[in-house]
């Protein structure tokens, strides 16, 4: 494995795991602060989660020769914002973790439950995606109207390094974020010895409640979320890239490190789809055996970065709300758009994509179960009645 190592491949898992924590940290965060987290809970999220996927990635790369990259659900992240508050509090969130993690580990090792959530119409998973997405992707907009001088630069730094790199835009808006929380947020006295105080990790464990709630309205949703745009795309980005990966075993793998970072507050873990194509690619090393040394870099320094977790909440937490927001709104513009296209571009179920999207956007929940739930549901019906009345009319 050392003759493997090379300095290309460090530098690519090092800009990899920058990449994947800077452009996505703060859709975590606001995510566990949405459902219930406390600062501290949320912190200890983000560290449990980064640690998690550092040495999932280690581990799965060293043992399959394979670059494969692991990441957060950004995703599920963004769904549990949508989300709000669950009755019983952050604790039933835990819950639903544990037991989206374990569905994770059941869908890998037991191939019906995996065809099943394969199953789910295309249309409908990205319609979802799409209603949990956009309530945030409004957020740029709202930091704008909250106060120009501070929303305005961090949008402006993303439209412009994103018109050069798109790849660095939202490092650029993170970057800009920075710059106006030190010249343009008045910080209170005694805020930094607080955050010098939040350098050493403090992880928080979590007792778990497992409600109806958290089960229907967090595990189940967060589960079809992560498989759905994240475990199987990032298969996909092995294959486009001529590797052959047994999925099954990845799956599992990346739900059994869910289930350890679960009771720290850590929503989900899996395989990675976008930052997969940086150590996939020849950019990682021009010999493809080779390129599993950028996976295992980028593991190693998403642990250190995750160690750091408390400190950047810390310091996230000096700005208004609604700055990161719009962070988080500009980080997921570009899934919110991919998956609106995939959810509409076909004629056939446009309707029951729409009714998916509509349920799941209005932010709605009954029976304390959310809205994301309930889209996924009322479109199912609402396709499987089309289907029923065209074969009758046959």
């Amino acid at each position: 494995m050392l003759r493997d190592f090379s300095a290309q491949a460090l530098f690519m898992g090092l800009l990899t795991a920058f990449v994947g924590f800077a452009s996505s940290f703060a859709v975590v965060l606001h995510g566990l602060t949405g459902v219930g987290a406390t600062e501290a809970q949320a912190a200890s999220g983000l560290m449990a989660l980064s640690v998690s996927m550092g040495l999932c990635a280690i581990v799965l790369s060293t043992v399959t020769r394979l670059p494969v990259s692991i990441a957060w659900s950004t995703p599920g992240a963004a769904l549990l914002a949508s989300s709000g508050a669950v009755e019983g509090g952050f604790a039933t969130a835990v819950g639903g973790f544990l037991v989206c993690a374990v569905l994770i580990v059941i869908a890998g090792l037991w191939k019906p439950l995996g065809r099943m959530v394969a199953a789910i119409p295309a249309t409908l998973a990205n319609a979802m995606l799409a209603g949990v997405l956009i309530g945030l992707c409004f957020a740029p907009v709202r930091a704008i109207a909250f106060n120009p001088l501070l929303g305005l630069p961090i949008v402006l730094a993303w439209i412009v390094v994103g018109s050069i790199n798109r790849l660095y835009a939202v490092p650029a808006a993170l970057a800009a974020f920075v710059a106006v929380l030190a010249f343009g947020v008045e910080i209170p006295d005694g805020a930094l010895a607080g955050l010098s105080a939040a350098l050493l990790p403090k992880p928080e464990f979590v007792t778990p409640a497992f409600t109806v709630a958290g089960l229907v309205g967090i595990a189940l949703p967060l589960f079809i979320v992560t498989m759905a745009s994240q475990n199987i795309p990032g298969i996909a980005v092995l294959k486009v890239n001529h590797y052959e990966p047994n999925p099954g075993p990845l799956f599992a793998t990346t739900g059994l490190f869910s289930l350890l970072s679960a009771p720290f507050g850590g929503h989900a873990v899996n395989l990675a789809a976008i930052t997969a194509a940086m150590c996939a690619g020849s950019d990682a090393h021009p010999d493809p055996a080779k390129r599993y040394w950028a996976a295992i870099n980028a593991g190693v320094f998403y642990v250190i970065f995750g160690l750091a977790a408390g400190a950047v909440t810390a310091f996230v937490s000096l700005a208004p709300p609604i700055l990161i927001q719009a962070v988080a709104g500009l980080a997921l513009i570009s899934a919110f758009a991919g998956s609106a296209l995939n959810a509409f571009k076909e004629a056939d179920g446009r309707e029951a994509a729409a009714v998916t999207f509509l349920v799941t956007a209005s932010g709605v929940s009954f029976a304390g179960i959310s809205g994301a739930f309930w889209g996924l549901i009322a479109g199912g019906l609402m396709l499987a009645l089309s289907r029923l009345v065209a074969s009758l009319r046959k």
